[in-house]
């Protein structure tokens, strides 16, 4: 018998159809065998006070140490960027990793690399940051968003939602 036909499950729900799911949920098959999971999370944060202290030099090597740790931890980076006072991470999580962690151990790693290696003991973040979910079909307006960050703030074409 039909899920939902006339019958004892008359008046039941059929089960819902990949084009009937919100928010792109299209990969979604009855009777799936395996976990699925697409965690991408942007996450903001600055030096401290706001010094530009992220010298054109040293940037370079400071978001691969960053996109680095990120790896070790599991994540898929898609994007890092920024001006000389704040950084973006654009990262796909794996489902046991709290962003918390991630952030922690990402800010951490990258401030010790830059006091013992780019700029001996003057390197500093502030101690909050921002995460925000976002849906996988949002990644790659976010990923170009990051990348011309530099452009973005010399033009002032910023997206506040972006920046916090």
């Amino acid at each position: 018998m039909e899920f939902g036909a006339a019958g004892p499950l008359a008046g039941r729900r059929r089960r819902p159809t990949p084009e009937s799911l919100p928010c792109g949920l299209g990969g979604w098959r009855p009777g799936l065998r395996h976990n699925s999971v697409n965690l991408c999370v942007h996450v903001v944060w600055r030096t401290w006070d706001s010094l530009p202290i992220i010298e054109p030099g040293c940037e370079r090597r400071l978001h691969r140490a960053m996109e680095a740790e990120a790896q070790d931890m599991g994540c898929t980076v898609h994007a890092i960027g920024g001006t000389a006072e704040h950084v973006h991470l654009l990262v796909s999580i794996p489902p046991t990793l709290a962003v918390s962690d991630l952030v922690t151990q990402v800010k951490g790693t990258s401030s010790k690399f830059a006091n013992e290696v780019l700029t001996p003991g003057r390197f500093k973040w502030q101690g909050h940051y921002g995460a925000y979910s976002l849906s996988p079909e949002d990644l790659d307006v976010v990923k170009e968003y990051i990348r011309r960050q530099k452009e973005h703030h010399a033009e002032g074409h910023l997206i506040p939602a972006l920046e916090e």
